[in-house]
């Protein structure tokens, strides 16, 4: 079976703008991303950055996220 975005396959999807609103909440987590990548690796700070959108995707406040994954660091590393 090929998947048809248009179709709808017995469930719901409310209409929000999800562009912008998935636009919005990661700006600050991707600018904080490419200032961290700064002062430790690429790798590194892309790691923080997958592990907190992994959060909110779980369903965790952003904020709540994001000092859940700095709280996993000791000395820059994981």
């Amino acid at each position: 079976m090929h998947y048809d975005p248009n179709m709808n396959y017995g469930y719901y999807i409310p209409y929000r703008d999800l562009k912008s609103e998935t636009l919005t909440i990661i700006k600050p987590f991707v600018n904080y991303g490419l200032s961290e990548a700064k002062f430790t690796s690429v790798s590194h700070a892309m790691t923080e950055i997958a592990a907190m959108a992994y959060l909110i995707g779980k369903g965790y406040d952003p904020q709540i996220a994001y000092k859940t994954v700095e709280s996993w660091e000791i000395n820059e590393k994981f």
